[in-house]
């Protein structure tokens, strides 16, 4: 499809130049009759050919509703005069898949679900892409296909769950994970246990609080990629049917206008994105997201302009696991919307991007009505609840490369310690809640990066265990694996390179030394260069953890994290 902008409207041929390669003229009726085998008429396959994929599953309750907004999509692009079909994608529930083997197939399903989108569109000619998102990898797997295609392409994202509640307190999935480790500790019951079992997560949706996947949703919206205000309503507000309906019928216009996503995603539009996610204190997942998102739009995204911007960026969102609200609190006070008129007025954003209304940002946020009620969730830049953005990377002999930590959600910013290590989760875990770990240590755990997981598990049962021990603000975890979006402490993940390939964090032992100073952005390894050498002499790399199927692929392309972990065919 040629870049054409809004300056010229397209013929009606131009608009149809993928479909119409397949379907369109005599020796093409086989293709036309396998389409009207479905109720197809001929009225239909003369329109565009809009796909609208669906990650939908009903391994948990983030994307079991899904399947309903894509309906509602296609009825937009129906009414804008295009023909709508719609498909699903696979995915991983990350809550459900959590401290299990399972787990490793969750930044898999990321390339999983990008590969399936770009499979289903360019197979079956598909002149348009809506994708409807809603757990952690789905959302960036869907703008990372919609870069690689550069076809027209718009995102919703799924939504949210409402607040939980027990006993008259605002409870989330978040206080489960870190209640198991108060149960291991002795501090909680099984009944209580329960009692939180049973009301944190009331319905349909993502997890609550400003985890990975409502920090995703934040981060579509402010590329530009999803309409304005779409990503804060909770999953079982009817607006959030209403902005399935108006992505179907914006889809038509993006055609029409010849708008591509690598028009909306420019480096621009990142440092938007990266803007956004330090003044909200979000996920440490989305920087690797970002990264990778950036590299299917041609775009060098480094860690170093994570730093830049971070340091000049303060955080002005109240939000869980740093602060005490959720997304659907955000919605309450004006949504992802107030977060940017607020970044706009202060001059931290480029309000001249272009988004999929076709408007700039700037323009988009001039045209809403956008509540400025008193409200505790989100400050005004000028009385930030930190002055730093929320996310930091660190480097130093121990991640050469970068590592990243959440200072949002840590309560201590330095610390020295002694090593305790382990080789995996498993290990780790079964450390923390039999008592092995002591105030004042560092948990290393490595073996779990992109290659070594292989699969870079999240790791909140080891984490939620420490907070339920009372040792979150007393010790600190270093890995080369990734962490919840739910995650607070002093926890620093995505160390490169990683163990596997024969990192730093390889050579630790038991007792070694290290320093963490958040504030400096240093992460060091107190051992000598003499000793090091020696101990990288007489490495050797462990044998894979799978030698056959889709891990054992995945291992053999994956990048390192602070490349953002993509797959190099």
């Amino acid at each position: 499809m040629k870049e054409t902008h809004l300056s010229g409207k397209k013929s009606e041929p131009m608009l149809k130049e993928r479909s119409d390669a397949l379907y369109k003229g005599p020796y093409k009726a086989p293709n036309r009759a396998y389409m009207k085998a479905m109720g197809l008429s001929d009225s239909d396959l003369s329109r565009p050919m809009i796909g609208v994929g669906v990650a939908w599953s009903e391994a948990g309750p983030c994307n079991l509703h899904t399947m309903g907004l894509g309906r509602k999509a296609k009825e937009g692009v129906y009414y804008n005069k295009g023909t709508p079909r719609m498909f699903a994608t696979p995915l991983v529930i990350d809550g459900v898949a959590m401290g299990y083997e399972g787990m490793k197939y969750s930044l898999v399903s990321r390339e999983i679900i990008a590969n399936t989108v770009e499979m289903t569109i360019n197979a079956h000619a598909y002149d348009a892409f809506v994708g409807i998102s809603g757990c952690d990898k789905t959302t960036p797997a869907m703008l990372m296909a919609a870069g690689r295609l550069n076809i027209p392409s718009i995102i919703l994202y799924g939504g949210t769950n409402m607040n939980g509640y027990l006993n008259g307190k605002e409870i989330t999935m978040e206080d489960v994970f870190e209640a198991v480790g108060q149960f291991a500790g002795n501090k909680l019951s099984a009944e209580e246990l329960k009692e939180l079992e049973d009301n944190a997560i009331p319905g349909i949706g993502t997890c609550a609080g400003l985890f990975t996947a409502n920090t995703m949703g934040t981060m579509a919206e402010t590329l530009g990629m999803a309409l304005p205000g779409s990503s804060a309503p909770p999953a079982v507000e009817g607006i959030k049917y209403d902005y399935a309906y108006e992505s179907g019928k914006a889809i038509m216009a993006l055609l029409e206008n010849g708008i591509l996503p690598r028009d909306i995603m420019t480096y621009g539009a990142f440092e938007n994105a990266i803007t956004a996610l330090m003044s909200m204190g979000g996920s440490t997942n989305v920087v690797m997201h970002l990264i990778a998102i950036a590299h299917e739009n041609g775009i060098k995204l480094t860690l170093d302009d994570f730093d830049r911007i971070g340091s000049k960026v303060p955080e002005i969102a109240n939000m869980r696991p740093g602060g005490t609200h959720t997304m659907e609190d955000l919605f309450r006070v004006g949504g992802v919307p107030l977060v940017l008129k607020k970044l706009l007025k202060s001059k931290l954003l480029d309000g001249n991007v272009l988004t999929v209304t076709g408007k700039t940002m700037a323009e988009n946020i001039a045209s809403m009505k956008i509540p400025e009620m008193k409200n505790d969730v989100i400050s005004e830049v000028s009385k930030p609840y930190h002055v730093r953005g929320g996310i930091r990377i660190l480097r130093g002999s121990l991640a050469p490369e970068g590592a990243v930590i959440k200072v949002a959600a840590a309560k201590i910013t330095k610390l020295r310690g002694p090593a305790v290590v382990f080789d995996s989760e498993e290990e780790a875990f079964n450390g923390v809640t039999n008592g092995r770990v002591k105030p004042g240590d560092i948990v290393v755990i490595r073996f779990e990066g992109p290659k070594g997981g292989p699969g870079m598990r999240e790791m909140l049962s080891v984490t939620a265990a420490i907070i339920g021990k009372d040792l979150g603000e007393k010790v600190a975890m270093v890995t080369d694996g990734r962490f919840s979006g739910a995650t607070r402490g002093l926890m620093i993940g995505h160390v490169s390179p990683e163990a596997y390939v024969g990192g730093p964090l390889a050579f630790v032992k038991n007792g070694d030394y290290i320093s963490i100073d958040c504030d400096r952005g240093t992460l060091e390894l107190e051992v000598d260069k003499k000793e090091m050498d020696s101990r990288r002499r007489g490495w050797r790399q462990p044998e894979p953890k799978h030698k056959s199927g889709l891990l054992a692929q995945y291992a053999m392309l994956v990048s390192s994290a602070s490349e953002g972990a993509v797959l190099n065919p």
